[in-house]
């Protein structure tokens, strides 16, 4: 594995986001003088918090898993994560609502979960999503060592005996016919394939090895910090600071200085200059900061249009996270990928984040985020004129889906479109980053080691999209200028 070159004494992390704050407690935890910057004034980047009206919203991810990345990121510092944050498991970690008027809990336990999927679905559906945990476990040990918690130079050094193993098990065929291997029920296939949508690809254009993120999120379980999404970059920047890290906020940087190929320097906008060893940066297009260089065209993900509301209703046949399913299923993934225009008949999840934490809304009320996917900006809508028409259209469809006087009911709310995305920085108009297309998974996404000494981490870059992935993003960058 290649590592920078030269000294490392001194770090400059370019963005207080979940990767750069994971890259930043590992190079402090080994002895590195470490300086981040961050435009904001407050740590979380997309991770973001939005307080409104008595309400604190998360603007960002609602569902986190795998919390033994986040005590790993803080073990690093000599910190225990139940120190620094308080983790509640949501239970269920889903329901889902379907057309035909039927719901399904998902549950972490498998027996439990095998009990549901037989009184919705059957008992032969319930074998199927037993051998289905099987395939997405056995999966999951196979990828996450050597492919996804790995750093590689070339695809090369994947060619090992876990690549044949992935072969055979399946994992380089189409996601959706995988899952229906296994699944024959539409409302179980649905459950289990829709996570390709956080991968930016249709599940009937994603690998199957991305069904990985179904065990993530759908079999090892989904845990809701007290305090709301916005604590855990908190937590992390706490302990960071503790540490020896310095954080700037409100500091945005101009460019990275290069002399003969080397960073020597981060330049802010202000025109101040702070000397460098390494640099990590964590910008959505870092080659913006960096000396004009040939850029590689990406594909990127789909986005999302978000509502944010304050509510003073209350619906008792709701979860923490709820999943309605509609009608139409593959046409509209072409509508939204393939077409650039607004699914005719979205899916949505909706999360209502007070279920768990009455804290985040005043005493009484209820806060709740609807995410409806939708194309990136590159499909060309003039979300000026089209967000307040679509907010009421999403208003309508949610009293239909049975959140009876929803509209009337919301005291504050903020919307959040492709062109505010892109307006915070985001390429594309989309918090998700580059799809995870076969030419832009593993070895053959955007690489971390930018320059002799500059080191990339975030969505952009491997392993890839979601909080799992952006923590273990930290790491692998640190790992470029510490080694293994």
């Amino acid at each position: 594995m290649r590592t920078v070159s030269g000294p490392t004494d001194r770090v400059v992390v370019v963005g207080a986001g979940l990767s750069g704050l994971s890259a930043a407690l590992r190079l402090a935890g080994a002895g590195r003088q470490v300086t981040v910057l961050e435009r904001a004034d407050v740590p979380g980047g997309r991770a973001g918090l939005l307080e409104l009206g008595g309400y604190a919203f998360d603007t960002g991810p609602t569902v986190l898993t795998m919390p033994d990345l986040i005590a790993d990121a803080l073990d690093c510092v000599d910190e225990r994560l139940e120190d620094w944050l308080e983790l509640q498991p949501v239970e269920p970690l889903y329901r889902a609502f379907y057309p035909d008027g039927s719901t399904l809990d998902v549950h972490a336990d498998r027996a439990r979960m095998a009990e549901e999927v037989r009184q919705v679905c059957g008992p032969d559906e319930a074998r199927g999503y037993e051998r289905y945990v099987d395939f997405v476990t056995r999966l999951y040990r196979l990828e996450m060592r050597d492919f996804i918690d790995r750093n590689t130079d070339s695809p090369l050094g994947l060619v090992t005996p876990n690549l044949a193993r992935l072969v055979a098990l399946g994992g380089f065929r189409r996601l959706a016919p995988k899952v229906a291997q296994y699944l024959r029920d539409p409302r179980t296939q649905r459950l289990f394939s829709f996570q390709s949508m956080y991968a930016g690809l249709s599940p009937y254009d994603a690998l199957a090895l991305y069904a990985v993120i179904s065990y993530m999120d759908s079999v090892a379980g989904v845990v809701f910090p007290k305090g709301g999404m916005h604590a855990l970059p908190r937590a992390l920047a706490g302990a960071a600071e503790k540490h020896g890290v310095v954080f700037r906020y409100g500091e945005e940087v101009a460019r990275v200085v290069v002399e003969h190929g080397r960073a020597t320097a981060v330049e802010t906008t202000t025109g101040e200059r702070l000397p460098a060893d390494v640099v990590v940066l964590t910008t959505d297009v870092p080659q913006d900061l960096l000396p004009p260089a040939k850029q590689r065209r990406l594909r990127y993900s789909p986005s999302c249009f978000l509502l944010l509301t304050g509510s003073t209703a209350s619906y008792t046949r709701t979860a923490h996270h709820n999943l309605h399913f509609g009608q139409a299923w593959r046409s509209v993934f072409r509508e939204l990928i393939h077409d650039g225009q607004l699914m005719s008949d979205p899916s949505l999840l909706v999360t209502n984040p007070t279920a768990s934490d009455p804290s985040l809304a005043p005493r009484g009320r209820q806060s709740y985020y609807v995410l409806v996917p939708t194309p990136n900006s590159d499909a060309g809508i003039d979300w000026d004129v089209v967000g307040p028409r679509y907010r009421d259209e999403v208003v309508a469809r949610l009293e239909g889906l049975g959140y009876k006087g929803f509209g009337d009911a919301i005291e504050v709310e903020h919307i959040t479109t492709p062109a505010d995305w892109q307006r915070q920085g985001m390429a594309h108009g989309t918090p998700f980053g580059p799809a995870h297309t076969f030419r832009q998974t593993g070895p053959f996404r955007p690489g971390n080691l930018l320059l002799d000494n500059v080191v990339r981490a975030g969505s952009g870059t491997r392993p890839g999209v979601g909080v799992p992935m952006v923590l273990l993003s930290g790491r692998l960058a640190a790992e470029r200028v510490l080694g293994r």
